[in-house]
C-alpha cells in the first residue's frame, strides 16, 4: 500500500523570516542544518551537488569554510586572515576575495560534507 507524499510547505524567503511562521521557526538557532553546494567557486574541495552541515554557533578560525552573509548574500568561503585584516577567499581563482570589516558577518561553519547517496564518503571539518 502506498502512502501519499507528506507535504513540505514552501514560502518565499521573505516570509519564512517572519518569527510567528511555526514552519520555520520550529528549530533553534544554534542547531546544525545542511545545504547543498551550488556553484564552482569552491572548487576543487567542493563539487556541486554535495551537503555541507553548517553549525551556526561554531567556531571561525582562520582557514575555516564558513556561510556568511555580505552584500545582502548568503555565500559560502573559506575565511582568511591576512595582515590587512579577514576575507572570504573562495577555492576557484575565478572569482574574488572579499574583504570584510568584521567576523560578524560569518553566519556558520561548515563541519561536514558528503556525496548525496554516499555513507561511506564523507569528510569532517573542525
Amino acid at each position: 500500500m502506498s502512502q501519499k507524499p507528506f507535504p513540505i510547505p514552501v514560502v518565499p524567503a521573505a516570509e519564512a523570516q517572519a518569527p510567528e511562521d511555526p514552519a520555520t521557526s520550529a528549530c533553534a538557532s544554534g542547531e546544525p542544518y545542511a545545504l547543498m553546494v551550488l556553484g564552482d567557486s569552491m572548487l576543487p574541495e567542493f563539487n556541486e551537488g554535495e551537503i555541507i552541515v553548517i553549525e551556526p554557533e561554531g567556531v571561525a578560525r582562520d582557514g575555516s569554510y564558513v556561510i556568511a552573509f555580505v552584500n545582502e548574500e548568503y555565500i559560502f568561503r573559506q575565511l582568511v586572515q591576512h595582515p590587512e585584516g579577514w576575507m572570504l577567499k573562495p577555492l576557484n581563482a575565478v572569482y574574488p576575495n572579499i574583504p570584510i570589516e568584521a567576523l560578524d558577518v560569518v553566519k556558520g561553519v561548515i563541519i561536514l560534507k558528503k556525496k548525496p547517496g554516499k555513507r561511506s564518503e564523507q569528510k569532517a571539518y573542525a
